[in-house]
């Protein structure tokens, strides 16, 4: 049986890793708005991993024995002016989600839950390519985003992204 403090933090992950799919899927929309439907897809695709993320962490607590609670999942209220904003609080995001995870995997590390910290390796490794994807975007539209050419170009070098449930996510 998972320690009641790392079940209930792992618990609360579930609902951070859902509405980082209601987030990004509101960058989507962004971005389908603004007709750069490349941008939207690979948002969507974000979206679709992060619901897979937060499915894996509801697998390792049931596997462990723990009842999953769904809390209520916030409205993402971001406003954005240009078609950085979504990038640049898609990283900042990103971020965000790595302290969650590190904290986790702390908590783990003090109680001595091995297994808790084998799981999340793979979410700590996952997490560092996360957040260089996302600075890789931003760094991308700072550099082109501003040319009708090169925001096309890389508008169509997003549209290509592929959707590929996670075949070596973590153990559970």
């Amino acid at each position: 049986m998972l320690n009641k403090k790392i079940s209930d933090m792992l618990n609360d992950q579930i609902g951070k890793e859902l509405y980082s799919a209601y987030l990004y899927l509101d960058f989507a929309n962004y971005y389908a708005d603004e007709g750069l439907d490349g941008f939207a897809h690979w948002y969507e695709v974000q979206a679709q991993e992060e619901r897979d993320h937060a499915l894996m962490i509801r697998r390792y607590l049931i596997n462990n024995g723990v009842r999953v609670e769904f809390n209520a999942i916030d409205k993402p209220d971001k406003v954005f002016k240009t078609h950085l904003d979504p990038l640049e609080a898609g990283y900042e995001h990103e971020q965000y989600v790595t302290s969650l995870i590190t904290d986790i995997y702390h908590e783990a590390f003090e109680q001595k839950d091995y297994r808790t910290m084998q799981f999340l390796d793979w979410f700590v490794k996952e997490q560092g390519e996360e957040e260089t994807n996302a600075d890789d975007m931003v760094k991308k539209m700072k550099l082109f985003g501003n040319d009708a050419k090169g925001l096309y170009a890389l508008n169509q070098e997003l549209a290509a992204r592929v959707y590929a449930p996670s075949a070596t996510g973590p153990a559970m």
